[in-house]
């Protein structure tokens, strides 16, 4: 074997770079079965982020059912999801520049089936189910017209367009997955009200349907203010399941005449919180058994259900579903899954062959095994006497070692949400990191999904404090495990994970740098201006605003600024709706004040999550410009630096 030469850790020449990341690469969503067809969506950056509906024939021939002028996405609860249903040939998908619903038949053209609203972009659809006779589509309509918080219903509508959206459940703050019967005599349903948010508390709601298609006679099934149901889908007999937590896990029920019976007693999540609409984690089988999707340990994985008895998990590599897309033509299951070596693709696999193929893959170039870091689940003590968890990557390259006696930088991952979760499949966003010789810690901080209710509920009023400790408490017992170098650590995070990373710079003294996308620095301002959807999500994360506000001033990094002493670089999409533009600017004219290095990046025509090719290019480089500037090293490749500035 050939001796690798040692390089300092960060300058390591990497096969990954910022281009790689943003333009040999797509984005895979919703997948679906249409007779022999298979259908999926694809986000593509090199066309402006846009997303589109693929067809792959029985013969292995592709092609975009979208045409070029139209982009599958909706901006339901801004995080959209549920974008497009797809039956016998027929595409029905809400269209972003305008967000009204268009029909699609096989090969044609797009149709409006939704009329022009009376506020631009004010009628917004996601979620639709059809009824067997195809002529009634349901699905959730968000009216927005400027004047008061927006409203959401379920609405039932022609197929043709003949007529316009009737609301048929209406009177709770968001409402969800509207799910038609096999015979067409039932609607399911979800509700949930302010200041809940779907994990914490929903409600599943079924009627009969008239004969005008108008719901009659609704009752409630299932949840309530302390139990989260999700996922309701009817049996090819008719019997309606879904996932709820009353034992405090997403376990699989079906509802018997004498109430919901648990399918799947186990320590484990069948689902994943309500951040987007469209979420499908099981199916049916022809031969009456239930594939499912499981999460145990920050890891995924694929089970067999039958009434009674354990799943029998199968034995597939994929190890992160990060849509918790299933779906299934009674035989085959079709997913979008990853591996830990292989990015995330769209993939059939039949359970009684054990046969599968990978259909589209993610990614157009391939890289090597020996370049990748493979996710090792960790648990390390954080406080108040408990455990958290983590997915930990060392630093990783075919062709360069360490350095003698040196150990790597460290970077922190503080995911979004909060509730959500770090999946531990490959990603080319951490592979870019290990390949030049940083260590990576992916942290599931309290409150984040997939340990159970328990663990979830660990950040109920705790926002800024659970997170944040976790965070620091991951990189130090890395360091004294000896995986990192104590006086070279670095956090990072989007959105909520930016708001941790901004406390962790500001309330520990852990971190020697940070990187903030799109984060939130006053959760005052937070609490005063965004959208619907989480408008009262910070009551339980934080408290009621505003009697509250003392607490949200504590716990705000940009009012306590004079306890920042490391730099810092701050990402931010100037039409973002979520989190908008004043906190990352309020944040920077502070670190200005105070004279710390630092940089800002602000991007025309970017929302809450980044998704042009030449963003994401500029992003990557810039960070690892930030760190090699602040920890000392030369990064390997054409990177375009960014200046730092103190005033």
């Amino acid at each position: 074997m050939t001796d690798r030469p040692p390089l300092p850790y960060g300058s390591w020449p990497s096969p990954i770079t910022p281009e790689m990341m943003a333009t040999s690469g797509v984005g895979i969503g919703q997948v679906a079965f249409d007779g022999e067809d298979v259908l999926w969506a694809e986000t593509r950056p090199a066309e402006q982020g846009r997303t589109v509906l693929v067809r792959r024939r029985r013969d292995g021939t592709t092609t975009d059912v979208t045409p070029a002028g139209f982009y599958v996405r909706t901006t339901v609860h801004e995080y959209g999801g549920g974008a497009a249903l797809v039956r016998d040939g027929l595409v029905v998908f809400s269209n972003f520049a305008d967000q009204r619903l268009y029909r699609q038949d096989r090969d044609g053209p797009p149709v409006p089936i939704t009329p022009e609203p009376a506020t631009a972009r004010g009628d917004r659809y996601a979620d639709a189910d059809l009824a067997p006779d195809g002529r009634r589509l349901y699905c959730v309509r968000e009216r927005h017209t400027g004047e008061s918080e927006p409203v959401n219903a379920v609405v039932v509508l022609p197929v043709d367009g003949s007529t316009e959206p009737v609301e048929v459940a209406a009177g709770h703050d968001f409402c969800a997955a509207p799910r038609v019967s096999p015979d067409g005599r039932r609607l399911a349903w979800l509700t949930w009200d302010h200041p809940r948010m779907p994990w914490d508390g929903t409600e599943l709601w079924v009627a009969g349907i008239a004969g005008d298609g108008t719901l009659e006679a609704p009752r409630l099934v299932a949840g309530g203010p302390a139990e989260s149901v999700s996922a309701p889908a009817w049996s090819p007999d008719g019997v309606l399941h879904f996932v709820a937590d009353p034992t405090g896990w997403w376990n699989l029920y079906r509802l018997d005449p004498g109430g919901p019976v648990n399918l799947t007693p186990v320590d484990a999540e069948l689902a994943g919180p309500q951040w987007v609409f469209g979420m499908s984690p099981y199916t049916f089988l022809a031969d009456g058994r239930i594939a499912c999707l499981a999460m145990h340990d920050g890891l995924h994985r694929v089970g067999l259900v039958e009434p009674g008895a354990e799943p029998a998990w199968l034995d597939l590599p994929w190890t992160a579903f990060p849509g918790w897309s299933l779906a299934g033509d009674g035989r085959r299951l079709l997913f979008a899954a990853a591996s830990p070596t292989v990015p995330t693709a769209v993939a059939v696999h039949d359970p009684a062959t054990g046969g599968g193929e990978v259909l589209r893959r993610s990614l157009s170039v391939d890289v090597d095994p020996e370049f990748v870091s493979v996710a090792e689940p960790i648990r390390f003590p954080t406080g108040q006497g408990l455990d958290a968890h983590a997915l930990y990557y060392r630093p990783v390259n075919r062709d360069v070692g360490p350095p003698e006696g040196g150990l790597p930088p460290l970077l922190v991952y503080s995911h979004g949400g909060p509730t959500a979760q770090a999946l531990g499949g490959f990603a080319l966003a951490v592979q870019f990191w290990t390949t030049r010789g940083f260590a990576v810690v992916d942290v599931n901080y309290g409150g984040s999904t997939g340990y159970g209710r328990a663990y979830r509920e660990r950040l109920q009023g705790q926002w800024g404090l659970v997170d944040t400790s976790d965070c620091a408490n991951a990189a130090r017992w890395l360091v004294q495990r000896g995986d990192a170098d104590p006086a070279r650590l670095a956090i990072r995070g989007g959105s909520a994970g930016g708001w941790t990373t901004l406390c962790a710079l500001t309330f520990t003294d852990a971190f020697a740098a940070g990187a903030s996308y799109y984060g939130v620095a006053d959760a005052a301002a937070l609490a005063a201006d965004t959208h619907k959807f989480e408008s009262r999500y910070l009551d339980g994360l934080i408290g009621p605003w505003p009697e509250a506000r003392e607490r949200y001033a504590e716990r705000s990094p940009v009012h306590h600024t004079e306890r920042l002493s490391c730099p810092l670089i701050v990402f931010q999409g100037l039409e973002d709706a979520v989190v908008p533009p004043s906190q990352a600017e309020r944040m920077v004219a502070a670190l200005r004040a105070k004279g710390l290095p630092h940089a800002y990046l602000a991007f025309e025509g970017e929302q809450h999550g980044f998704r042009k090719a030449e963003t994401i290019i500029r992003c990557q480089q810039a960070e690892l410009s930030f760190y090699a500037q602040v920890f000392g090293f030369t990064p390997a490749g054409d990177i375009e630096p960014v200046a730092l500035v103190t005033a």
